[in-house]
């Protein structure tokens, strides 16, 4: 591929001076979930590691997630904020034939028509193949309202997949395999990622068709799990880990009382893919492998080293893992649609909420404090 585009001098105004890396207890670790135009959250939340001098050991992503973590791992630290600009400046660029409707408060329902209607520059083009009809048959890889193909060009321009199989910075992908039903995440660290990677793991149906890896078709990794904080806690080895996870969706809300307010409601809990549970269930089974640990360290010499016991043994663990959540917050106005809100408004305020939530949690440093030597998962909620 091409060498990426130089630095232009309006993506520095806002980079601030990186500053000296603080001390972690563990591997950085940057997890993104799937969301569409509320990604830009997460390249806030990255921009404010940036200027902290924190730039992560490993990214894990699915969607949207996985374009951002494919940009930010497939890019020099130097040039990874500018790339990220570069992307979400691309897809906002198609909105501003739209904002003379602000003035009669439809500015963001035009938007979003016009989304429909033409695709997001550099992300996605209305498929014509589509218009036969939902009973046409036009095979796995094309049956989709949406052709991806702009997003191919514009992941060409923007990462270095050369420069990701270094192996500076691991990247994990969540796609789900449509055949099997089954969880895959791709691993730089066990093989070479490349563009259909990317794509498989965005590729959320029926909007986009699979990707074919390896003979096989694969989706957004949404559709099975949109939370793939799990493949960092089942790591082999395990590694203490400071875990900054960026999620587009709020668990937790008011009781709907509209359709519009149950189709969003709806939304969000089927995409926060119920993170608070999966972790609790993993502090469960961390905290297990520490005790199996201490109960080793209580046996006689003689008996640890027999086989039988070592193999038991292999159970345990002493690595510590602290979660740091960054909820994007709701802006007000925002509604079922806000996933497809890539407004130039939208992007700069969900950006603007990553960057700043990211920077007080960072100046807080959780990860500092005393705790228990039993636990092994430590939210800093």
């Amino acid at each position: 591929m091409a060498h990426p585009k130089t630095k232009t001098a309006a993506h520095c105004d806002n980079v601030e001076m990186k500053a000296a890396q603080p001390k972690l207890p563990g591997q950085a670790v940057l997890v993104m979930q799937g969301g569409g135009a509320l990604g830009a959250f997460q390249a806030g939340v990255y921009e404010a590691m940036h200027e902290a001098g924190i730039e992560p050991d490993w990214v894990v992503g699915t969607s949207i997630g996985a374009i951002n973590g494919a940009i930010i791992a497939g890019n020099a630290p130097e040039n990874r904020v500018v790339r990220l600009k570069e992307f979400w400046d691309l897809v906002a660029s198609g909105t501003s034939s739209c904002a003379h409707w602000n003035a009669f408060g439809l500015g963001n329902a035009m938007h979003n028509l016009g989304t429909i209607m033409q695709g997001i520059p550099g992300f996605f083009r209305p498929n014509p193949r589509a218009w036969f009809g939902a009973q046409m048959s036009l095979g796995v890889a094309d049956a989709s309202f949406y052709c991806a193909a702009p997003l191919r060009s514009t992941l060409d321009e923007l990462v270095d997949f050369d420069y990701l199989a270094k192996g500076a910075t691991r990247l994990s992908l969540g796609a789900v395999n449509v055949l099997s039903g089954r969880m895959r995440y791709f691993d730089s660290r066990d093989e070479a990622l490349s563009i259909d990677h990317v794509m498989a793991s965005g590729a959320l149906p029926p909007a986009f068709a699979a990707v074919m890896i390896d003979g096989e078709p694969y989706w957004d990794g949404g559709v099975y799990s949109n939370t793939p904080i799990e493949v960092v806690m089942d790591d082999h080895p395990r590694r203490d880990s400071v875990i900054f996870a960026a999620r587009l969706w709020q668990q937790e809300n008011e009781i709907p009382d509209t359709i519009e307010q149950v189709i969003s409601r709806q939304k969000e809990i089927q995409y926060s893919s119920r993170a608070e549970s999966h972790t609790a269930r993993q502090q469960q089974i961390h905290h297990l492998r520490h005790v199996v640990r201490e109960l080793g360290r209580l046996l006689p010499e003689n008996a640890r080293s027999t086989p039988e016991v070592r193999e038991l043994l292999g159970w345990g663990c002493g690595t510590v893992m602290h979660i740091l959540p960054l909820r994007a917050p709701v802006l007000e106005g925002e509604n079922h649609t806000k996933d497809i809100d890539f407004t130039p408004a939208g992007i700069e305020a969900r950006w603007t909420a990553g960057r700043e939530l990211a920077r007080s949690r960072i100046a807080a440093a959780p990860w500092n404090e005393a705790i228990d030597p039993a636990v092994g998962i430590v939210v800093h909620d």
